[in-house]
């Protein structure tokens, strides 16, 4: 690249960074939770439908934002009976509350690269304050297309109780069938367009 060139680029990447709105890319993106199963195993699913804005300027974290749903019949555990019963009303209720969401409330460094997220999760109608401990965004990348692209991964240990998800079963000999901690992993990708 020409040594003219090189400024009208860092030019262009400053405009765009600026305008501070990211898409949260569904098809790149999603929720993963784990939970003790019978307390001997860990069952891990996900999440696939993630949808969402991100406000992110890295020259100020702290005005940083974030708005995201999840379909909660995208949720899989590769087991489709687990599925269903996670869908009914034992569980996460999807026909009566379709979406979990989240909005951020601050932003707070943790370390380089590193953050403290906090905000309000819904989870079947009930709002509960968490924390969300997130690697990223990294540095943009331009895309095939010309956008820019950048990522985070966040996580998270919940009390799926205090959403109100209360079902278990008590196993003979002691113990139950589940876990009331769950840890959650946001793989989160996001995209941006150009500047035209």
């Amino acid at each position: 690249m020409k040594r003219g060139n090189v400024l009208p680029a860092a030019l262009l990447l400053s405009a765009t960074l600026a305008a501070q709105e990211w898409e949260i890319d569904s098809a790149h993106s999603s929720v993963q939770f784990a939970v003790r199963h019978m307390m001997v195993a860990t069952v891990r699913g996900q999440f696939g439908k993630l949808t969402g804005k991100v406000r992110w300027d890295p020259n100020k974290p702290s005005e940083a934002g974030v708005v995201a749903q999840v379909e909660v019949a995208s949720i899989d555990t590769r087991e489709p009976k687990r599925d269903a019963h996670l869908r009914s009303a034992d569980f996460f209720d999807a026909e009566k509350f379709p979406t979990m969401s989240f909005r951020s409330t601050s932003l707070t460094p943790a370390g380089p690269g590193r953050h403290k997220l906090t905000g309000e999760l819904t989870i079947r109608g009930v709002t509960r304050p968490v924390v969300f401990d997130v690697e990223g965004p990294g540095q943009p990348v331009k895309g095939m297309r010309g956008e820019l692209r950048t990522g985070a991964t966040a996580t998270a240990k919940i009390n799926r109780k205090d959403f109100g998800i209360t079902w278990n079963r008590v196993l003979d000999g002691g113990g139950v069938v589940v876990g009331d901690e769950v840890l959650v992993t946001v793989e989160v990708a996001l995209v941006q367009n150009p500047v035209k």
